[in-house]
């Protein structure tokens, strides 16, 4: 019981570092199209089927968004992917399209199959690179998730924690790690990213080798899994959230988070939904969350940024300047992928 007491405490105490930390100014200010701005306030509104943090990230957007362009008035609904993708496609079946904009980790396949998915044409979308918006034009990157290996500080001194997939398997380090078995946020992601690094053959031979680490499940969202090796329940977590383990490590919890070379990467994705509503405030508020003003609340409130001119708030947290490369998922990998990623899973390490 005390494990899990701990571990809630600093699940609570992480959320809460977003809920209390009031959202800074924007250094830059959002310039949007004025003919487009006109066009959103006539519609008055916007609804954002969203699975992002509420107090950590979406109001704080809406708190932002509503002092650069008032007269535009921001609803939302927050759930995980799955139960999103199943109320969007249900209300479109029904002709009955409720939210203007959606806004997942994994699902847009289904989407974009059931022609749920409208074009897009953001203007804060030239900004970004090309790896993070969708070449037709049917979804953009509105923040990153990377994962990779975090460990207990007290359980595994730091001297000697894994640095590379090499060490995941060294026989010392028997029946200390845990993870996510059921999610492309944890085992599956974990097997994509070895089979890209690696190839076919070598990464297939190497996943067999580490299912003798006993690695154990626990079906849970990676952040109470993480909490879980910060409670000393377990030594490591594998396809750990970099973000998650260093604002717990900020608050004095004994967790490091080690970017395997290469990590996870995949991207938050939005779009905008085809019989939108409000279509006119839909792309006035997805191009503010992709505009340099609405990255820099996404830095703020420790989320991973896309836009270039926006880092980090702790550069070891983006590739490029923490000096790690990442295989990054597309929407449409994850979910061509998963499948196989998961069946594989069943194979080796059941």
């Amino acid at each position: 019981m005390v494990g899990r007491r701990c571990s809630t405490q600093w699940l609570v105490g992480a959320l809460a570092l977003g809920v209390l930390a009031a959202p800074p100014a924007a250094a830059e200010p959002y310039r949007p199209d004025p003919a487009l701005v006109a066009a959103a306030k006539k519609e008055g509104q916007v609804l954002v089927y969203t699975t992002l943090i509420v107090e950590q990230i979406v109001r704080p957007l809406i708190k932002t968004f509503q002092s650069q362009v008032p007269g535009v008035d921001v609803k939302f609904v927050r759930a995980d992917s799955i139960a999103l993708v199943v109320r969007l496609t249900n209300e479109a079946r029904a002709n009955r399209t409720q939210a203007d904009i959606w806004h997942l980790v994994d699902g847009v396949g289904p989407l974009i199959e059931a022609g749920i998915a409208a074009p897009l044409d953001l203007p804060s979308a030239k900004e970004l690179p090309a790896i993070y918006t969708d070449p037709k034009a049917r979804w953009v990157t509105t923040n990153l998730a990377v994962r990779s290996l975090a460990y207990n500080t007290t359980l595994v001194p730091p001297a000697q924690a894994p640095r590379g997939y090499a060490d995941l398997v060294d026989p010392r380090f028997k029946g200390k790690f845990a993870w996510n078995p059921n999610s492309v946020s944890g085992g599956y992601g974990f097997i994509g990213t070895v089979l890209k690094h690696m190839g076919e053959e070598k990464g297939l031979a190497y996943l067999r080798e580490l299912a003798k680490q006993e690695i154990t499940p626990v079906p849970m969202a990676i952040r109470a899994v993480l909490d879980r090796v910060i409670a000393g329940e377990y030594a490591m977590g594998l396809e750990m959230n970099g973000t998650h383990a260093h604002i717990s490590a900020a608050m004095g919890a004994p967790v490091a988070w080690v970017p395997l070379d290469p990590v996870s990467m995949t991207l938050q994705a939005a779009g905008i939904t085809a019989k939108a509503p409000h279509p006119n405030a839909a792309r006035l508020f997805l191009d503010f969350m992709i505009s340099r003003t609405g990255q820099e609340v996404f830095r703020d409130r420790d989320y991973i940024p896309v836009h270039p001119q926006v880092s980090a708030k702790n550069p070891k947290l983006k590739p490029e300047t923490g000096g790690y490369k990442a295989v990054v998922y597309s929407p449409e990998e994850v979910d061509a992928n998963a499948k196989r990623w998961a069946t594989i899973f069943q194979e080796i390490f059941r």
